[in-house]
């Protein structure tokens, strides 16, 4: 599971933040909720899912080839988008009163929870990359709380977002077989403007 101080690491997430490493302490919120508050420290690295499970990933989701240099981009998209779920769902949080950002605070769109949905019926079974996307889920310092049980869901959204990023290509061009530099690029500008 993310963020019990067992070394998992990350590169920043989001331009300009710093590289952080996940660990929890126990914290009680204003609703007397018992939560687990996500820390950070600088200067390490991210480990890095395993390059046959993210190629098979790929070919199994929308039948790709990716390689090794798209492994960085990748990671770095997950960590991006993941921090911007989380920063909406703290606005929403603090909106409501809480101090303690649950499930629910989430803008998980529709489009997107299909995509979860396909992630943990069909991609998962077979690939079993969730233990890895626990390892690249790792955050940022927050401004709130996770409950435990957002933090136990942001394993999923982190493959479901990886099975939207990998429709998207497709969706976008496609012929694509190959992603370019131009490629990521593009799929990029459009999680931006969405998520």
């Amino acid at each position: 599971m993310i963020g019990r101080g067992e070394g998992l690491l990350a590169e920043a997430p989001h331009p300009g933040r710093p590289a952080a490493a996940v660990r929890t302490a126990s914290d009680q919120g204003r609703s007397g909720e018992a939560c687990r508050q996500i820390t950070c420290t600088e200067g390490e690295h991210m480990p890095v899912m395993g390059v046959t499970k993210f190629e098979r990933f790929f070919r199994t989701v929308a039948d790709l080839d990716v390689d090794r240099n798209d492994l960085k981009r990748y990671n770095e998209f997950v960590g991006r988008k993941l921090y911007d779920l989380i920063v909406v769902g703290e606005a929403k949080a603090t909106a409501n009163g809480r101090d303690i950002v649950q499930p629910h605070d989430l803008p998980i769109t529709k489009g997107l929870q299909q995509c979860i949905h396909e992630f943990e019926r069909r991609v998962d079974p077979e690939i079993e990359l969730k233990p890895i996307l626990e390892q690249l889920a790792t955050l940022p310092p927050l401004d709130l709380s996770l409950s435990g049980e957002t933090e136990a869901r942001i394993p999923s959204v982190a493959g479901g977002l990886s099975v939207a990023l990998a429709h998207a290509f497709t969706i976008i061009d496609g012929a694509i077989r190959n992603p370019s530099s131009e490629d990521w690029e593009r799929a990029l500008r459009v999680f931006d403007l969405l998520l």
